[in-house]
């Protein structure tokens, strides 16, 4: 008993703010070194506390130690949005009434956006989210790269680019750090498909691997200093990649010397002994010999758990890496829980459904717009029709492991609706049936999409509301439900399902003014590309979903998205498949290298659907002359390039401004170009700013695999400003000295 009451006692001198003294314990005095207050907290614990604090306790927490004060850890997915509570030891929800948090735009969305700014505030607002329900991890964001349009996961992630993702990356981690909650970027690494995703084992190039699918890892822990680090299901060099030598071990702490937490994805961890000794430091979601799912008191008999005790009691293994493990997580409590100046967060509140707004709003990218079909013209307009199943299905919910039980959801009828008001009449029809599920995951959407009619019946309709409206607005694409938009299970195909492509190109025949949305987290083929007069990338929106959508559509809002990902007309256009390496089986071999997305594209000269980058605006831009100023640069040097870009419309907007660099002639295969640089210029009608950027050699460099280092090697390059990977301003030459 007197034990406990000076625990709480030093707990309450934390609680309270008061100042410490000499009678309180080094780790509960925040004006001391962190490593000075890791070594006094260690040396405090039992061997018994430390393996609990490396395990789960519960299906979302891990214990601290209540003899000294430490509290528990408490993770939540995800990255788009608070996860709803479930029961301690159940996968069952716990039906909260309070828990209905705000959805933000999924990850493409954001990227979508190229703007470092909304990625800061997307985190920050996020973090408030996981602060206010007391959560110190969010397990997110993803940075995987987007290798193949199939992969269900792809909506959660940043597109295919790593300098790109890098960069949108960092300042979310720092916005959600700024609330207390560690970031914990996943999933580490190579994690690129679902099919087989427990045990396919990858093999990939060192190039491939340190040039396009750890960048944005690295930038994560050296420029966002994320607190942890989720691993990824799959295996590299045969081992698991939760506990892999070579990630964890040799890159991750070695190379890039990261000081976090390494987070076991739900399930990851197969064997103790390579737990202990290949880098993972916490563990979730095991499913251990003789357990099933759901199963109450299992935590014991995980790997990290008794197993791993009954290791060092026997002398088998010693404690120098639980000490080490549990340094790791006693920094992320010092820095979360234990952190008497940590804010107190926020949640479902109209700031953060305005950011979530303002975000799917600039990561909305329009594709098409033959004959400037869009803005609707709503003093011109007296019939809209909508059709489609996504304009009224709820996209909150599914998805998998990031399905949100959201405070409310705009669909995208509901916001068009809204919006024009009484200015126009707009018709609704379904058109098609796709998924009439109501519960993912556990999230009951709570509607009611049974269909009677028959498709034929649907058809008829579709066309009639059609025929003579002024515009048609279909909202099609995707779902969130099992091999489409969702974690574990690729998709099946590029093509549209529910044989969306069929009605579509019925659609065009009876209106020429057909604008197709679509929403998705992936690209789609669109064999009637030709025959519809728009096309919008509408993403997975969030809360908001409607009224951004409805803004964009009717020019309230200019649009500025950009892709962040390559459209191929056909599967085979993009590197996996056109090396028939998508999904593979035991085994996926990455054969076409570091020749991923656009860089495929142009080495192989295929023209995309639509390029990376590409994304058109109501208002236009003129570029001007790319300039250097330098010819020459040392390896020690910096070079910077401008252009001048004029808003040459009537209306204000904001492009994104694209460097990418070439280098003429390589000992080694390289892309035809990279993109080293990109900034978003609001420009108001007629206004002229100049853009400038500015690399160091890095921008320049290559991994050289033999040499297992980064080589900027002397020579000729250009830098090239574009609208897009496809859409080229001007280029300047320059040398490495």
């Amino acid at each position: 008993m007197f034990k406990k009451i000076i625990a709480v006692t030093a707990l309450a001198l934390v609680s309270f703010g008061m100042q410490a003294q000499n009678t309180v314990p080094v780790y509960l005095d925040d004006s001391k070194p962190m490593k000075d207050r890791v070594e006094d907290a260690l040396k405090k614990m039992t061997t018994e506390e430390k393996i609990a604090m490396i395990h789960a306790q519960s299906k979302f927490s891990s214990p601290g130690v209540p003899r000294l004060g430490i509290p528990d850890n408490w993770m939540t997915d995800g990255p788009h949005g608070i996860r709803p509570e479930v029961l301690w030891d159940e996968w069952s929800q716990a039906k909260w009434t309070n828990d209905s948090c705000i959805a933000f735009p999924a990850l493409t969305a954001l990227s979508a956006t190229w703007n470092k700014d909304l990625a800061l505030l997307y985190g920050t607002s996020i973090g408030e989210e996981a602060r206010y329900r007391n959560k110190n991890v969010l397990l997110g964001p993803g940075v995987n790269i987007y290798r193949s349009p199939l992969n269900g996961r792809n909506f959660e992630y940043m597109g295919e680019d790593p300098y790109l993702t890098s960069k949108m990356v960092v300042p979310y981690i720092k916005g959600v750090q700024s609330n207390g909650v560690a970031a914990c970027v996943k999933h580490f690494a190579l994690n690129n498909q679902e099919t087989n995703r427990h045990s396919v084992n990858v093999v990939v190039d060192d190039r491939a691997l340190y040039e396009i699918y750890l960048p944005a890892f690295k930038a994560a822990v050296q420029e966002g200093g994320t607190w942890a680090i989720m691993g990824s299901y799959n295996k590299y060099k045969g081992q698991q990649a939760c506990h892999n030598e070579y990630l964890l071990n040799d890159i991750l702490k070695g190379e890039w010397g990261f000081e976090g937490v390494v987070v076991a994805d739900w399930g990851g961890a197969h064997n103790t002994k390579q737990a202990i000794f290949n880098g993972l430091d916490m563990e979730f979601g095991s499913w251990t010999d003789g357990l099933a799912w759901g199963k109450s008191n299992a935590y014991d008999n995980y790997y990290l758990a008794a197993p791993y005790l009954d290791m060092i009691k026997k002398g088998e293994v010693g404690t120098k890496e639980l000490d080490e493990k549990v340094r790791r997580v006693l920094r992320l409590s010092f820095l979360t829980t234990m952190n008497k100046n940590r804010p107190w967060g926020s949640f479902g509140t109209e700031a953060h459904a305005l950011a979530g707004r303002k975000i799917a709003e600039e990561g909305i990218v329009l594709l098409k717009n033959k004959n400037n079909v869009l803005p609707i013209d709503l003093a011109k307009t007296k019939k809209i029709a909508v059709i489609g199943e996504n304009a009224i299905k709820m996209m909150t919910v599914g998805g998998g492991s990031s399905s949100l039980k959201a405070k409310y959801e705009i669909s995208p009828l509901e916001g068009l609706k809204k919006r024009v008001g009484t200015q126009a009449q707009v018709v609704y029809a379904r058109g098609y049936v796709g998924d009439v599920s109501s519960d993912y995951n556990g999230v009951a959407s709570g509607q009611d999409l049974s269909e009677k009619r028959t498709a034929e019946e649907l058809t008829v309709e579709a066309l009639k509301v059609a025929k003579d409206a002024d515009i048609v607005i279909f909202v099609g694409g995707l779902n969130k439900s099992d091999f489409q938009d969702s974690e574990g299970n690729d998709r099946k195909g590029l093509e549209l399902p529910y044989n969306q492509d069929k009605l579509i190109a019925q659609l065009a025949k009876v209106n020429k003014n057909l604008v197709f949305v679509n929403i998705s987290g992936n690209a789609v083929a669109m064999p009637w590309v030709n025959e519809v007069s728009g096309i919008v990338q509408g993403w997975f929106l969030g809360t908001e979903a409607g009224n951004a959508l409805a803004a964009v559509l009717v020019g309230d809002v200019n649009p500025s998205g950009k892709l962040t990902f390559t459209f191929p007309v056909k599967l085979t256009d993009n590197g996996a498949h056109a090396t028939s390496t998508f999904p593979g089986g035991d085994e996926v071999v990455y054969k076409e290298g570091l020749f991923v997305g656009y860089r495929w594209a142009e080495k192989e000269k295929i023209k995309p659907l639509f390029p990376f980058g590409h994304g058109l605006s109501y208002t236009t831009f003129q570029y001007g002359k790319v300039t250097a100023d330098k010819k020459q640069m040392a390896a020690s040097d910096q070079i910077t390039f401008s252009v001048k870009v004029k808003n040459t419309g009537t209306r204000d907007g904001q492009e994104v401004v694209e460097l990418y660099i070439t280098d003429i002639k390589s000992s080694l295969p390289r892309p035809v170009k990279e993109l080293k640089g990109f900034e978003k210029v609001s420009l108001k009608a007629g206004e002229e700013k100049n853009v400038s950027f500015t690399v160091d050699k890095t921008a320049l460099s290559f991994f050289d695999d033999k040499k297992h280092a980064w080589v900027a090697e002397p020579g000729a390059f250009e830098a090239i400003i574009g609208a897009s990977s496809a859409d080229i301003k001007g280029k300047v030459s320059f040398e490495l000295k």
